[in-house]
């Protein structure tokens, strides 16, 4: 059995494309996989890493702005499709998975022409446009989130949740592993802060006026572009209380820690605080395509699952709503409650699962 895995360019993208190869694996021991991303894009690091292989197109977003970059997105289409023509030719897989990113629609589209099963996993409430597109070649559609009938055939869509990294959402029993691991003490209410796999300048910038609450320690994952600032305000103004990082490996260790979370509200953060069950509070990225982060806090938020706040608001919001949470014991066990009744944590094997059933199933029958 092959299985071709296409798409990347963020965390939210790869995690759970690399969660489901791995269930893969563990449901069929036999199976071979290849990944096909975008060449530069941080798939090409971190898929090698989880131990698969992966070949990478020449290929990026088209800007939605005027901008010069568009001039030169029909070659790299026209290149990376003919490379993803090559690549399918040769693996010939038995169906291939997209979930999202650059190189996930030209290998899609040509998949579908060589009439190789495709299906699609969505992590968002508000699909791209390449994958509404994609739908309508796609034999199944798995999904995070219900009602999703306006944007895809309902006859082709699974509910299955968002696979998330299993190594990230075993935290039962780990919190004072988690404290000790990241130097906290066990007597002030600890807040993660997680901007997403490229940090959040306004989240970074916003939480400084937060640092001094009374009781509070931090664990600050500020992304790479602000880590060195980050790690000069700390000691400049001799916050003991911080730990900052600017990615963390373990963080099923720094979810056990926290007691209350501030994170971007793209598809991968809310289903990995969904399955860990912590307070909340979502700040969608405003510049997401087609505003994908509001509509997911949004899901959220009408279910009192969690906390809104909009970006242009953190700066006068931020320190407000975090005191009266940390003080509210009620609201943080209410919202902790809720959130964690979306969470799926065996989104994974569901998927692939599913996969393995679609591919037996097109195989004729040995006589």
């Amino acid at each position: 059995m092959k299985v071709l895995i296409s798409g990347g360019g963020t965390g939210g993208h790869i995690f759970p494309a690399i969660a489901i190869a791995k269930a893969l694996q563990r449901l069929r021991p036999d199976v071979e996989i290849l990944f096909v991303g975008a060449k530069g894009k941080m798939e090409m690091d971190k898929v090698p890493s989880a131990g698969f292989p992966i070949k990478g197109l020449w290929i990026s977003g088209f800007n939605r702005s005027l901008s010069a970059s568009n001039l030169i997105f029909p070659v790299k289409l026209m290149v990376s499709s003919i490379d993803a023509y090559q690549i399918l030719k040769k693996f010939n897989p038995d169906i291939v998975v997209g979930v999202g990113g650059f190189a996930s629609g030209p290998v899609m589209r040509i998949a579908s022409y060589l009439k190789i099963p495709i299906v699609i996993q969505e992590q968002n409430s508000f699909p791209g446009v390449t994958n509404r597109i994609l739908a309508k070649k796609a034999s199944r559609i798995f999904t995070a989130y219900p009602d999703m009938e306006e944007f895809f055939p309902a006859e082709k869509t699974l509910l299955t949740g968002n696979p998330v990294r299993r190594e990230v959402i075993k935290i039962e029993g780990k919190h004072e592993e988690g404290l000790s691991c990241l130097e906290l003490q066990d007597n002030l209410t600890t807040i993660m802060v997680i901007g997403g796999s490229q940090g959040s300048l306004s989240i970074n910038e916003a939480v400084k006026n937060c640092f001094l609450i009374n009781n509070t320690q931090w664990i600050w994952q500020t992304g790479k572009y602000y880590y060195e600032t980050a790690k000069l305000f700390v000691s400049k103004n001799q916050l003991k209380n911080v730990r900052v990082r600017d990615f963390i490996d373990r963080m099923d260790l720094a979810y056990a820690a926290a007691d209350v979370i501030i994170s971007r509200a793209g598809a991968i953060a809310i289903s990995e605080l969904s399955v860990v069950g912590k307070p909340s509070i979502l700040v969608p990225y405003p510049y997401a395509a087609a505003n994908h982060q509001m509509y997911n806090a949004r899901r959220l938020e009408a279910a009192r699952a969690a906390i809104l706040i909009k970006d242009n608001e953190l700066q006068n919001s931020l320190f407000t709503t975090l005191q009266q949470l940390i003080m509210d014991k009620d609201w943080q066990k209410s919202l902790s409650t809720n959130i964690s009744k979306w969470g799926i944590p065996d989104a994974d094997e569901r998927i692939a699962r599913e996969i393995i059933q679609m591919v037996e199933n097109s195989k004729p029958a040995t006589p």
